[in-house]
Protein backbone atom coordinates (compact mmCIF):
# COMPACT_ATOMS: atom_id res chain seq x y z
CA UNK A 1 0.00 0.00 0.00
CA UNK A 2 1.53 3.33 -1.11
CA UNK A 3 1.69 6.38 1.14
CA UNK A 4 0.36 9.49 -0.73
CA UNK A 5 3.80 11.13 -0.64
CA UNK A 6 5.39 7.97 -2.04
CA UNK A 7 2.84 7.94 -4.86
CA UNK A 8 3.68 11.54 -5.81
CA UNK A 9 7.38 10.66 -5.87
CA UNK A 10 6.59 7.54 -7.89
CA UNK A 11 4.83 9.71 -10.49
CA UNK A 12 7.95 11.89 -10.67
CA UNK A 13 10.19 8.83 -11.09
CA UNK A 14 8.06 7.53 -13.97
CA UNK A 15 8.17 10.93 -15.66
CA UNK A 16 11.96 10.89 -15.41
CA UNK A 17 12.16 7.39 -16.88
CA UNK A 18 9.90 8.07 -19.90
CA UNK A 19 10.05 10.90 -22.46
CA UNK A 20 6.25 10.94 -22.41
CA UNK A 21 3.59 8.93 -20.61
CA UNK A 22 -0.21 9.09 -20.61
CA UNK A 23 -2.50 9.48 -17.63
CA UNK A 24 -4.01 5.98 -18.04
CA UNK A 25 -0.49 4.48 -18.20
CA UNK A 26 0.48 6.24 -14.97
CA UNK A 27 -2.76 5.14 -13.34
CA UNK A 28 -2.20 1.51 -14.34
CA UNK A 29 1.41 1.50 -13.11
CA UNK A 30 0.51 3.02 -9.73
CA UNK A 31 -2.85 1.25 -9.31
CA UNK A 32 -4.97 4.39 -8.99
CA UNK A 33 -7.51 6.30 -11.08
CA UNK A 34 -6.73 8.96 -13.68
CA UNK A 35 -8.35 11.72 -11.62
CA UNK A 36 -5.88 11.08 -8.78
CA UNK A 37 -3.02 11.17 -11.28
CA UNK A 38 -4.15 14.64 -12.41
CA UNK A 39 -4.18 15.79 -8.80
CA UNK A 40 -0.65 14.52 -8.20
CA UNK A 41 0.57 16.17 -11.39
CA UNK A 42 -0.87 19.47 -10.13
CA UNK A 43 0.92 18.98 -6.78
CA UNK A 44 4.23 18.57 -8.60
CA UNK A 45 3.58 21.60 -10.78
CA UNK A 46 2.73 23.67 -7.68
CA UNK A 47 6.18 22.99 -6.18
CA UNK A 48 7.95 24.06 -9.37
CA UNK A 49 8.42 20.82 -11.31
CA UNK A 50 7.91 21.80 -15.00
CA UNK A 51 5.54 19.08 -16.18
CA UNK A 52 4.00 19.71 -19.58
CA UNK A 53 0.69 18.13 -20.60
CA UNK A 54 -0.81 17.57 -24.04
CA UNK A 55 -4.55 17.10 -24.41
CA UNK A 56 -5.94 14.79 -27.04
CA UNK A 57 -5.90 11.23 -28.25
CA UNK A 58 -2.09 10.97 -28.17
CA UNK A 59 -1.63 13.35 -25.27
CA UNK A 60 0.20 12.72 -22.06
CA UNK A 61 2.66 14.18 -19.58
CA UNK A 62 6.36 14.89 -19.85
CA UNK A 63 9.08 16.82 -18.06
CA UNK A 64 10.29 19.92 -19.86
CA UNK A 65 13.35 18.90 -21.94
CA UNK A 66 16.65 19.82 -20.29
CA UNK A 67 15.19 20.19 -16.82
CA UNK A 68 17.58 19.03 -14.08
CA UNK A 69 15.84 17.23 -11.23
CA UNK A 70 17.11 17.21 -7.64
CA UNK A 71 18.88 14.10 -6.25
CA UNK A 72 16.91 10.88 -6.39
CA UNK A 73 15.06 9.61 -3.33
CA UNK A 74 14.95 5.89 -2.60
CA UNK A 75 12.61 3.81 -0.51
CA UNK A 76 14.21 1.38 1.95
CA UNK A 77 13.48 -1.54 -0.39
CA UNK A 78 15.04 0.28 -3.35
CA UNK A 79 18.12 1.20 -1.31
CA UNK A 80 18.47 -2.45 -0.23
CA UNK A 81 18.35 -3.56 -3.87
CA UNK A 82 21.05 -1.02 -4.78
CA UNK A 83 23.27 -2.09 -1.88
CA UNK A 84 22.92 -5.78 -2.75
CA UNK A 85 23.74 -5.02 -6.37
CA UNK A 86 26.87 -3.13 -5.37
CA UNK A 87 27.96 -5.84 -2.94
CA UNK A 88 27.52 -8.44 -5.68
CA UNK A 89 29.80 -6.76 -8.24
CA UNK A 90 32.62 -9.22 -7.47
CA UNK A 91 30.23 -12.12 -8.14
CA UNK A 92 29.49 -10.66 -11.58
CA UNK A 93 33.23 -10.98 -12.29
CA UNK A 94 33.63 -7.57 -13.92
CA UNK A 95 36.76 -5.51 -13.39
CA UNK A 96 34.97 -2.73 -11.52
CA UNK A 97 37.41 -0.73 -9.34
CA UNK A 98 36.88 -1.41 -5.64
CA UNK A 99 37.13 2.29 -4.85
CA UNK A 100 34.12 3.03 -7.10
CA UNK A 101 32.01 0.35 -5.40
CA UNK A 102 33.01 1.46 -1.91
CA UNK A 103 32.31 5.10 -2.76
CA UNK A 104 28.84 4.30 -4.08
CA UNK A 105 28.05 2.17 -1.01
CA UNK A 106 29.13 5.00 1.28
CA UNK A 107 26.97 7.58 -0.54
CA UNK A 108 23.85 5.40 -0.47
CA UNK A 109 24.38 4.50 3.18
CA UNK A 110 24.92 8.13 4.20
CA UNK A 111 21.46 9.28 3.08
CA UNK A 112 19.49 6.39 4.58
CA UNK A 113 17.40 6.61 7.75
CA UNK A 114 19.16 5.22 10.83
CA UNK A 115 17.07 2.01 11.01
CA UNK A 116 17.60 1.22 7.34
CA UNK A 117 21.30 2.02 7.64
CA UNK A 118 21.70 -0.43 10.55
CA UNK A 119 19.88 -3.18 8.67
CA UNK A 120 22.02 -2.74 5.56
CA UNK A 121 25.18 -2.58 7.66
CA UNK A 122 24.24 -5.97 9.09
CA UNK A 123 23.75 -7.31 5.57
CA UNK A 124 27.06 -5.98 4.26
CA UNK A 125 28.95 -7.26 7.33
CA UNK A 126 27.76 -10.84 6.97
CA UNK A 127 27.28 -11.25 3.23
CA UNK A 128 30.26 -12.54 1.26
CA UNK A 129 30.66 -13.17 -2.46
CA UNK A 130 33.39 -15.40 -3.81
CA UNK A 131 34.57 -14.94 -7.38
CA UNK A 132 36.71 -17.85 -8.62
CA UNK A 133 37.53 -16.42 -12.06
CA UNK A 134 39.88 -13.65 -10.92
CA UNK A 135 42.01 -13.90 -14.07
CA UNK A 136 39.03 -13.87 -16.40
CA UNK A 137 37.41 -10.60 -15.40
CA UNK A 138 36.65 -8.23 -18.29
CA UNK A 139 37.42 -4.57 -17.76
CA UNK A 140 34.30 -2.51 -17.07
CA UNK A 141 35.33 0.08 -19.70
CA UNK A 142 35.34 -2.70 -22.32
CA UNK A 143 31.88 -3.79 -21.22
CA UNK A 144 30.59 -0.22 -21.52
CA UNK A 145 32.17 0.33 -24.97
CA UNK A 146 30.68 -2.89 -26.31
CA UNK A 147 27.26 -2.15 -24.80
CA UNK A 148 27.27 1.26 -26.47
CA UNK A 149 28.15 -0.29 -29.83
CA UNK A 150 25.36 -2.86 -29.39
CA UNK A 151 22.85 -0.12 -28.62
CA UNK A 152 23.92 2.10 -31.54
CA UNK A 153 24.28 -0.87 -33.91
CA UNK A 154 27.80 0.12 -34.91
CA UNK A 155 30.49 -2.32 -35.98
CA UNK A 156 33.63 -2.68 -33.88
CA UNK A 157 37.16 -3.84 -34.66
CA UNK A 158 38.70 -6.08 -32.01
CA UNK A 159 42.05 -7.74 -31.41
CA UNK A 160 41.15 -11.19 -30.13
CA UNK A 161 43.31 -13.89 -28.49
CA UNK A 162 42.08 -17.44 -29.11
CA UNK A 163 42.32 -20.49 -26.82
CA UNK A 164 45.52 -21.43 -28.70
CA UNK A 165 46.98 -18.01 -27.83
CA UNK A 166 46.72 -16.81 -31.44
CA UNK A 167 45.83 -13.16 -32.01
CA UNK A 168 43.56 -12.08 -34.85
CA UNK A 169 41.97 -8.78 -35.81
CA UNK A 170 38.21 -9.06 -36.38
CA UNK A 171 35.47 -6.75 -37.55
CA UNK A 172 32.32 -7.65 -35.62
CA UNK A 173 28.68 -6.63 -35.70
CA UNK A 174 27.86 -6.77 -31.96
CA UNK A 175 24.44 -8.21 -31.11
CA UNK A 176 24.62 -8.52 -27.33
CA UNK A 177 26.61 -9.50 -24.24
CA UNK A 178 25.77 -12.67 -22.30
CA UNK A 179 27.07 -13.94 -18.96
CA UNK A 180 27.35 -17.71 -18.97
CA UNK A 181 28.99 -20.21 -16.60
CA UNK A 182 31.25 -17.64 -14.96
CA UNK A 183 32.31 -16.00 -18.25
CA UNK A 184 31.17 -12.96 -20.24
CA UNK A 185 30.69 -13.29 -24.00
CA UNK A 186 30.16 -10.89 -26.86
CA UNK A 187 27.72 -12.39 -29.38
CA UNK A 188 27.88 -11.02 -32.91
CA UNK A 189 28.44 -11.52 -36.61
CA UNK A 190 32.12 -11.96 -37.43
CA UNK A 191 32.92 -10.39 -40.80
CA UNK A 192 36.15 -12.43 -41.01
CA UNK A 193 34.46 -15.82 -40.53
CA UNK A 194 31.19 -14.63 -42.11
CA UNK A 195 29.10 -16.26 -39.43
CA UNK A 196 27.76 -15.71 -35.91
CA UNK A 197 30.41 -16.12 -33.21
CA UNK A 198 30.97 -15.69 -29.48
CA UNK A 199 34.00 -13.85 -28.11
CA UNK A 200 35.10 -14.09 -24.49
CA UNK A 201 35.44 -10.58 -23.14
CA UNK A 202 38.58 -11.39 -21.16
CA UNK A 203 40.29 -12.36 -24.44
CA UNK A 204 39.47 -9.12 -26.25
CA UNK A 205 42.77 -7.24 -26.11
CA UNK A 206 41.70 -4.07 -27.92
CA UNK A 207 38.47 -2.55 -29.22
CA UNK A 208 37.94 0.19 -31.78
CA UNK A 209 34.39 1.49 -32.45
CA UNK A 210 33.76 2.05 -36.17
CA UNK A 211 31.46 4.51 -37.91
CA UNK A 212 29.84 1.63 -39.77
CA UNK A 213 26.17 0.90 -38.97
CA UNK A 214 24.71 -2.56 -39.52
CA UNK A 215 21.24 -4.10 -39.74
CA UNK A 216 20.48 -6.46 -36.87
CA UNK A 217 18.40 -9.61 -37.22
CA UNK A 218 15.59 -8.75 -34.79
CA UNK A 219 14.63 -12.40 -34.29
CA UNK A 220 18.11 -13.48 -33.18
CA UNK A 221 18.23 -14.51 -29.50
CA UNK A 222 21.72 -14.02 -28.03
CA UNK A 223 20.97 -15.90 -24.84
CA UNK A 224 19.50 -18.91 -26.65
CA UNK A 225 22.48 -18.95 -29.02
CA UNK A 226 25.01 -19.09 -26.16
CA UNK A 227 22.98 -21.67 -24.25
CA UNK A 228 22.71 -23.96 -27.26
CA UNK A 229 26.38 -23.52 -28.16
CA UNK A 230 27.84 -24.33 -24.75
CA UNK A 231 25.24 -26.80 -23.53
CA UNK A 232 25.91 -28.94 -26.60
CA UNK A 233 29.61 -29.13 -25.75
CA UNK A 234 29.85 -31.21 -22.55
CA UNK A 235 33.21 -31.42 -20.85
CA UNK A 236 35.55 -34.30 -21.46
CA UNK A 237 35.64 -35.29 -17.79
CA UNK A 238 32.79 -36.03 -15.42
CA UNK A 239 33.86 -34.47 -12.10
CA UNK A 240 32.45 -35.91 -8.87
CA UNK A 241 33.75 -34.26 -5.67
CA UNK A 242 32.40 -34.62 -2.13
CA UNK A 243 33.01 -31.53 -0.03
CA UNK A 244 33.25 -32.03 3.73
CA UNK A 245 31.39 -28.82 4.51
CA UNK A 246 27.78 -27.63 4.98
CA UNK A 247 25.69 -27.02 1.88
CA UNK A 248 25.30 -23.26 2.50
CA UNK A 249 29.11 -22.89 2.73
CA UNK A 250 29.67 -24.64 -0.59
CA UNK A 251 26.87 -22.64 -2.23
CA UNK A 252 28.66 -19.42 -1.26
CA UNK A 253 31.79 -20.60 -3.09
CA UNK A 254 30.40 -22.31 -6.20
CA UNK A 255 27.86 -20.66 -8.55
CA UNK A 256 24.80 -22.77 -9.36
CA UNK A 257 25.68 -22.67 -13.08
CA UNK A 258 28.96 -24.57 -12.46
CA UNK A 259 27.30 -27.89 -11.63
CA UNK A 260 24.96 -29.70 -9.25
CA UNK A 261 25.27 -29.70 -5.44
CA UNK A 262 23.63 -32.56 -3.52
CA UNK A 263 23.69 -32.93 0.28
CA UNK A 264 25.22 -36.21 1.55
CA UNK A 265 25.78 -37.80 4.96
CA UNK A 266 29.31 -36.38 5.06
CA UNK A 267 28.82 -33.05 3.31
CA UNK A 268 27.96 -32.06 -0.28
CA UNK A 269 28.45 -33.90 -3.57
CA UNK A 270 29.51 -31.63 -6.45
CA UNK A 271 29.13 -32.93 -10.01
CA UNK A 272 30.00 -31.17 -13.26
CA UNK A 273 31.46 -31.65 -16.73
CA UNK A 274 34.85 -30.09 -17.38
CA UNK A 275 37.41 -30.23 -20.15
CA UNK A 276 40.49 -28.59 -18.62
CA UNK A 277 41.40 -30.97 -15.79
CA UNK A 278 44.50 -29.00 -14.74
CA UNK A 279 42.53 -25.76 -14.53
CA UNK A 280 39.79 -27.44 -12.52
CA UNK A 281 42.32 -28.78 -10.01
CA UNK A 282 43.64 -25.26 -9.44
CA UNK A 283 40.08 -23.97 -9.10
CA UNK A 284 39.18 -26.58 -6.46
CA UNK A 285 42.31 -25.75 -4.47
CA UNK A 286 41.39 -22.05 -4.51
CA UNK A 287 38.03 -22.83 -2.86
CA UNK A 288 39.91 -23.67 0.35
CA UNK A 289 37.42 -26.38 1.36
CA UNK A 290 38.20 -30.00 2.34
CA UNK A 291 36.97 -32.58 -0.17
CA UNK A 292 37.33 -36.15 -1.41
CA UNK A 293 37.72 -37.03 -5.10
CA UNK A 294 35.30 -39.71 -6.29
CA UNK A 295 36.09 -39.40 -10.00
CA UNK A 296 37.80 -39.16 -12.42
CA UNK A 297 41.23 -40.71 -11.72
CA UNK A 298 42.76 -38.07 -13.98
CA UNK A 299 41.84 -35.42 -11.42
CA UNK A 300 43.91 -37.23 -8.77
CA UNK A 301 46.86 -37.22 -11.18
CA UNK A 302 46.35 -33.51 -11.84
CA UNK A 303 46.50 -32.80 -8.09
CA UNK A 304 49.72 -34.85 -7.78
CA UNK A 305 51.31 -32.80 -10.57
CA UNK A 306 50.09 -29.60 -8.93
CA UNK A 307 51.49 -30.72 -5.55
CA UNK A 308 54.86 -31.56 -7.13
CA UNK A 309 54.99 -28.16 -8.74
CA UNK A 310 54.17 -26.46 -5.45
CA UNK A 311 56.92 -28.44 -3.65
CA UNK A 312 59.39 -27.46 -6.35
CA UNK A 313 58.50 -23.80 -5.89
CA UNK A 314 58.69 -24.11 -2.08
CA UNK A 315 62.16 -25.72 -2.24
CA UNK A 316 63.60 -23.32 -4.81
CA UNK A 317 65.99 -20.64 -3.53
CA UNK A 318 67.36 -17.43 -4.98
CA UNK A 319 70.68 -17.91 -6.75
CA UNK A 320 72.42 -15.74 -4.10
CA UNK A 321 71.18 -17.95 -1.18
CA UNK A 322 73.37 -21.01 -0.40
CA UNK A 323 71.73 -24.39 -0.05
CA UNK A 324 71.33 -25.75 3.49
CA UNK A 325 73.83 -28.39 4.66
CA UNK A 326 72.48 -31.92 4.68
Amino acid sequence: MYHPTSRVLAVLELLQARPSITGPELAARLEMDVRTIRRYIMHLQDVGIPIESNIGRHGGYRLRPGFKLPPLLFTEEEATAIMLGLLGTSWLEIGQPAVAVEGALAKVSRVLPLRARDRLKAISSHLFFFSPQQDGRPDVSLLMSLSEAVGQRQRVRIDYRSTRDQSTRRKVEPYGIVGWDGRWYLVGYCCLRQDMRTFRLDRIQKIEPLEEPFERDEEFDCRAYVEKRYNSQPGRYHIQIEFQAPLYTVQQRIPASYGTLTPTANGVMFQCQYDNIEGHARYLMALNLPFVIHEPPELRDAFKRLAAKMLQIADSRPSSEPAADS
